[in-house]
């Protein structure tokens, strides 16, 4: 595979897959713009590497925004082939071994996956070439992004943070954004149900510092590894290992006792003390669409810095999908359904998450079902398994379904019970979820269309008076309107799904508005029959303005509602640039060598906003 985050690089600009940014640019949000205006193109545009950033170290962004960079990323020409791999490995390492000849077969699988497994080596790695310590490991060396106006600070956007369990030395690395505080302290936003935060926990009780160690860059496996939904107590390093087909070369830290990948581009070594009072956090604008708000989190101290002499600085934009995340999504997909069908679901035969629910908030899962309640099943132990706890809403559908042809899905969607079909549950949310009024946890949805005809006779669409958006009735069976947050509502006779939006929201594509129903509803309260109409209310909510019965727009709740039903007591922003820093790209775009200009996204979302600032 790569031998740094340079030969990745070389393999991008080799593919036609990069494009090299000579003109000065600057960190402060004029790279976030350029790479989001780049990002949201078809396919996802290219991978741009920002040469002049008033630092020593070029800024990589785009590194995985497409499907063809996510596959050159992880060494395969499709990602299908990443799934193919995995099962016949699994189907190889766990058939029946009866005759002393079938379990002599077996040792070159033993010998392939020994090395993957990750080695220590002694000296030091190309990623201390480097080395700056004490006073003089300043972050302020580092192109450290800020994307987005309402941001905080400056954040530290694909760092793998490498943290070591005190009871049993396992390693893990994860990807928790890092803020920085002053040149040589950040925050460390662990949430409460990452490894990290569990690790952070188990030296609290013992009393002891936690030695942090953060890498950056390397083989673009590594940086794949640290985002990728691994179990606990599972080596990220192994993944990484087996994705590149060799084994990650480990070199021991300066100041504490972690072992980085040797051929990284930088790390930040450090530590984190838990009798140390945590710091304010954010706001940041999130991978949701939305600026996830202050919060408190762990100080993480930096004890030194160190890099490759031709270091290159990775990062990435979050905010409105779609971004790079969606392919990073797209691998994992791949990666991980021949295991959940092993583990845990056998019945399970695809599963996506399509980019408008941002990672966790939509899944669509293909499954056999030969009994009645199959599909409740499968719901329910998949919202028990790792990450996809955090899954919002999940629609089931038969095992000849493809899960990626909006037509198929439409076919099914119009034909549903959402009576019958309709399956609630509570559960655990991510901690990002703001649309929840009780935080990290909140409403679930499944739909069972595992028994629906696709080409049964449907009910004909009714004629809408005018204030009715129809676009998506025919496909869906979806009528729209928009009305104020404080506002009533009609919901008309004969239709079966009503979704309700804000004023601001009526140019939304069908995409969008898909990507804003999943991010502003809890399904507790938002999802509700009126009649024989399935009602979606995804309008921002007031803050502490009580929950939809005080408003009178759904009826049948009583006025006094319970904390599960009532509003968030915060209600972010949508993530969008700042008019300045619209007017200095379009001012400058011939300058950065891309072709025709690209309008802003954020002239589009910037309608969306409640008011400035990062919440409501």
């Amino acid at each position: 595979m790569y031998r740094s985050l340079n030969d990745y690089i070389a393999r991008l600009e080799s593919e036609g897959e990069l494009v090299r940014i000579k003109t000065r640019v600057s960190p402060v949000e004029e790279i976030a713009e350029i790479t989001d205006r780049v990002s949201k193109t078809p396919g996802g545009g290219r991978a741009l590497l920002f040469e002049n950033t008033g630092t020593e170290f070029p800024v990589l962004t785009n590194l995985f925004g497409s499907v063809r960079r996510m596959a050159l990323a992880l060494g395969v020409e499709r990602l299908d082939e990443l799934s193919e791999r995995i099962e016949g490995l699994l189907k190889e390492a766990l058939s029946p071994r009866n005759s002393i000849t079938d379990k002599l077969r077996a040792l070159p699988l033993l010998a392939d996956v020994s090395r993957w497994f990750p080695h220590t080596t002694s000296g030091r790695g190309a990623c201390q070439q480097v080395v700056q310590t004490g006073a003089e490991a300043s972050l302020a060396a580092l192109p450290i992004l800020k994307c987005w106006p309402a941001d905080g600070g400056r954040f530290v956007t694909l760092p793998m943070v490498n943290t070591l369990d005190p009871e049993t030395g396992a390693r893990n690395v994860g990807m928790y954004r890092m803020q920085v505080l002053d040149d040589h302290t950040t925050g460390m936003h662990w949430h409460i149900h990452k490894t990290g935060a569990r690790h952070y926990d188990a030296y609290k009780r013992l009393g002891q510092r936690m030695p942090v160690s953060v890498a950056l860059g390397g083989d673009p496996t590594y940086t794949y590894a640290a985002t990728a939904p691994m179990p606990d107590n599972m080596d990220e390093y192994l993944l990484a290992g087996f994705l590149r087909r060799r084994a990650v070369k480990l070199v021991k830290c300066i100041t504490n006792d972690i072992y980085v990948p040797a051929d990284c581009d930088f790390v930040i070594e450090g530590y984190v003390d838990p009798t140390e009072e945590k710091v304010v956090e954010g706001p940041f604008g999130d991978h949701t669409g939305f600026y996830s708000l202050e919060d408190r989190y762990p100080r993480f101290h930096v004890t030194a810095v160190t890099h490759r002499r031709d270091a290159v600085y990775p990062a990435t934009v979050v905010g409105v999908p779609p971004q790079e995340d969606a392919y990073i999504a797209q691998a994992t997909e791949r990666i991980f359904l021949a295991p959940i069908r092993l583990a845990l679901q056998p019945e399970v035969r695809d599963l996506t998450m399509p980019e408008a629910g941002t990672a966790h908030n939509i899944a669509v899962v293909s499954i056999d079902s030969r009994y009645a309640g199959q599909a409740v099943k499968v719901a329910q132990a998949l919202w028990g398994a790792g990450q996809m706890m955090f899954n919002k809403y999940m629609f089931i559908v038969p095992p000849g379904t493809d899960v990626r042809d909006p037509d198929a899905l439409a076919a099914l969607v119009r034909r549903i019970d959402p009576v019958r079909d309709l399956v609630r549950s509570e559960g655990i949310l991510d901690v990002l979820d703001h649309a929840t009024a009780t935080p990290g946890f909140g409403g679930k949805m499944a739909i069972d269309a595992t028994a629906v005809d696709p080409a049964a006779p449907v009910v004909e669409v009714p004629q809408l008076p005018e204030g009715f958006r129809t676009d998506l009735l025919e496909k869906w069976g979806l009528a729209v309107v928009f009305a104020a947050p404080d506002a009533a509502f009609d919901t008309p006779a004969g239709v079966k799904y009503l979704a309700v939006f804000d004023p601001q929201a009526s140019e939304l594509t069908p995409a969008e508005l898909l990507w804003l129903a999943a991010a502003n509803t809890d399904p507790r309260r938002d999802i509700y029959m009126n009649g024989s109409t399935l009602v979606i209310d995804a309008r921002s909510k007031r803050p502490a303005a009580g929950g939809q019965g005080e408003s009178g727009t759904t009826p049948e709740q009583p006025a006094a509602v319970p904390p599960a039903f009532a509003n968030p007591s915060r209600f972010p922003n949508v993530v969008t640039a700042s008019e300045e820093t619209i007017d200095l790209v379009d001012s400058r775009w011939s300058d950065y060598g891309l072709g025709d200009l690209i309008e802003s996204p954020s002239r589009r979302y910037g309608r969306l906003l409640l008011c400035e600032g990062a919440q409501w």
